[in-house]
């Protein structure tokens, strides 16, 4: 399904035209009716020699009524752009070429009227050949010129042929499966409610589908679609739409909102841009300038942020950075118009880059960079460039933002990711041998390959500090890792946190020991003064082995840290919170225990504290013990092998 839009200036027969054409009368308003001239967007529809089926946005052509133009033309296939033979090129003829090469319309028809009130055929001459030297250097350059007359039908069967050939020549619009229609048109029909009108892009919608209106973010349902007055069940990229909801009134709804599908698109007050600033802008562009913004059907105030220069003259480029006063809902790769407030013109536009970007500092050659590679980048290059940006990210998110076809960045992730300029935050992924298909649609986490090493560098950086605040412990636990680390990772979950730890570990930047964490070259050593009290604490263990001084006591020999340090290297057992032994006692009670149990089959609290002449307070501390560590089981007041 095709749009064609008409551009012209005002009184040069567009509507005439497109009545002549398609039976239908654009202009739909009474106050059009009675002055009759275009004051808002009409619509009408044909059907092409080839038997393809067309829509018509016809555009008011006067001055005062630009913007209105704005609003219809974003989402066209091709241009019906119409001068008058008894007039030629005037203000608003120059003003609309402009918009439509800004919006990057390269297909177009010129639409020569009112030829039956034009007699001089050198004087036709002359305004063909007008009309071919302002179209060179824009996109429409080289578009077949027909002379037409809507009164005698002189030339429209040509005309017809032209634009069947033009659309031949023009691609279908993609379908990448986020379906956009920015609204142009909001009314309501008794009986039925509320209805929105508009060009559908990016992908299809079915009747029953549920939607989200943006920037309000109003949840609605739709509850019946038409094109061209037909109803259908599904409607098609590049198809005119009307579409009846539920859920929304008229009220709640704007000509620049957009119909979605939920949970993708946000709308947004900064964006990233490249301004081609027209040469007939009359003053250079400078920095902080306030400018109407035209993208689709919306319409917003703006202030521009020249990033790359301090004025951009007329005729030159620029990379700029927009603050809109209100939110809009806009993806890369969005064509935009400029205009001054007052007195109102077109000066100019361009592509939208990136419309979630941080705020830039001016005159960054780095910033510069990376907008060019997302303007003209291929898709791999774009995607990294993003997640560079955002860093750590969501693969479908990060596929969303980059508004890229998913099988083109499902070959692109797989390449980034086979080179090793990706990194993939989940330990199953290379073992499953995934495909970018299911990556490009999946939750897991990506960081470029730069951006992972500077997060080592983080883990390492906190590991190292740890250590050096705790040198006598064997390692800093997990949990408190990830409670470090969660105050620089936005939404750092338990699963993302162990995949970063796995990764570290397999890479030989971490050591993972039971619930510790350290570094390769970290181990624990006394300092010659804090081994003497060791070699004190160890003697007077051994002096009364069964029997030991309470945890309390050790402490108060050697100090926390050194104890913990024994402890965590194994040289003494904490078998309760007030009880330990030296290793070796330790191992002889559990031997000689395990023993009396193979033997006996059972074993008391009272036999073990006789067994080694000791108290029932070891005894009992050391069989709860062994029955945490499931070596026994208690059974009444006995305890028996596991």
């Amino acid at each position: 399904m095709r749009v064609i839009g008409t551009a012209g200036h005002v009184d040069h027969g567009k509507s005439k035209l497109v009545e002549a054409l398609t039976g239908i009368d654009p202009d739909r308003l009474k106050e059009e009716k009675e002055r009759q001239m275009t004051i808002d967007l009409g619509f009408a529809w044909l059907t092409l020699p080839s038997g393809e089926e067309v829509g018509i946005v016809d555009v008011p052509g006067h001055e005062d009524f630009v913007e209105n133009m704005l609003a219809g033309v974003g989402g066209i296939d091709a241009a019906l752009f119409v001068v008058a033979a008894d007039e030629g090129v005037m203000p608003q003829t120059r003003e609309h070429l402009a918009i439509l090469d800004l919006l990057g319309v390269k297909s177009g028809v010129i639409a020569l009227t009112k030829i039956d009130l034009v007699e001089d055929k050198e004087w036709l001459e002359l305004i063909i050949e007008e009309i071919s030297e302002l179209l060179e250097d824009t996109t429409l350059a080289g578009s077949p010129i027909v002379p037409v007359s809507s009164k005698t039908g002189e030339g429209l069967s040509t005309l017809l042929e032209e634009l069947d050939s033009c659309l031949k020549k023009t691609g279908q619009k993609l379908d990448i499966g986020r379906p956009r229609l920015p609204i142009d048109r909001v009314f309501t029909i008794s009986g039925f409610g509320t209805v929105v009108t508009g060009t559908l892009i990016d992908g299809k919608l079915r009747v029953g589908q549920e939607v989200e209106v943006l920037p309000p973010g109003k949840k609605a349902h739709i509850r019946g679609l038409q094109t061209h007055k037909k109803k259908k069940e599904t409607v098609v990229p590049g198809s005119r739409v009307a579409i009846n909801l539920t859920g929304v009134s008229k009220d709640e709804l704007s000509r620049g909102y957009v119909v979605t599908i939920p949970g993708w698109l946000e709308p947004t007050t900064l964006v990233d841009a490249h301004l081609q600033y027209l040469e007939d802008a009359p003053l250079p562009l400078r920095h902080n300038a306030s400018v109407k913004f035209f993208s689709g059907s919306a319409e917003v105030m703006a202030r521009v942020r020249l990033l790359d220069r301090e004025t951009i003259p007329p005729g030159e480029e620029g990379w700029v950075q927009f603050r809109l006063r209100k939110k809009v809902a806009l993806v890369r790769g969005d064509r935009f118009v400029i205009r001054r407030p007052s007195p109102p013109l077109t000066i100019g536009g361009g592509l939208i880059v990136d419309p979630h970007p941080r705020f830039h500092k001016r005159f960054r050659s780095e910033v510069i960079e990376g907008l060019r590679t997302l303007a003209y980048g291929e898709p791999k290059d774009v995607i990294l460039q993003f997640l560079k940006i955002k860093g750590l990210s969501k693969a479908k998110d990060l596929v969303r933002r980059s508004n890229i076809a998913e099988d083109e960045a499902a070959f692109a992730l797989e390449e980034l990711v086979t080179s090793g300029e990706v990194v993939v935050l989940d330990s199953e992924f290379q073992k499953r041998k995934a495909s970018g298909r299911e990556l490009a649609s999946s939750e897991l986490y990506l960081l470029s390959i730069d951006d992972w090493r500077r997060l080592k560098g983080k883990l390492v950086s906190l590991l190292r500090g740890y250590h050096k605040e705790h040198p006598l412990r064997k390692g800093m636990p997990r949990s408190e890792l990830k409670s470090r680390l969660q105050g620089r990772i936005k939404e750092l979950s338990t699963k993302l946190f162990n995949e970063m730890v796995v990764r570290a570990v397999r890479e030989g930047e971490l050591i993972e020991e039971e619930a510790t964490l350290r570094l390769p070259e970290h181990s624990v050593k006394l300092a010659p003064h804090q081994q003497i009290l060791a070699n004190e604490l160890f003697a007077t263990l051994r002096a009364n082995p069964f029997s030991t001084p309470s945890v309390a006591e050790c402490e108060a020999k050697v100090g926390e840290e050194v104890l913990s340090a024994l402890i965590e290297g194994g040289e003494i057992v904490k078998v309760s919170a007030d009880v330990l032994f030296l290793k070796s006692t330790y191992d002889e009670m559990v031997r000689r225990v395990i023993e009396r149990l193979k033997k006996e089959g059972s074993i008391t609290i009272a036999q073990v504290r006789d067994m080694f002449r000791t108290s029932r307070k070891y005894a009992l501390a050391l069989m709860e013990h062994l029955d945490e560590k499931k070596v026994t089981k208690r059974v009444g007041d006995e305890r028996i092998l596991r």
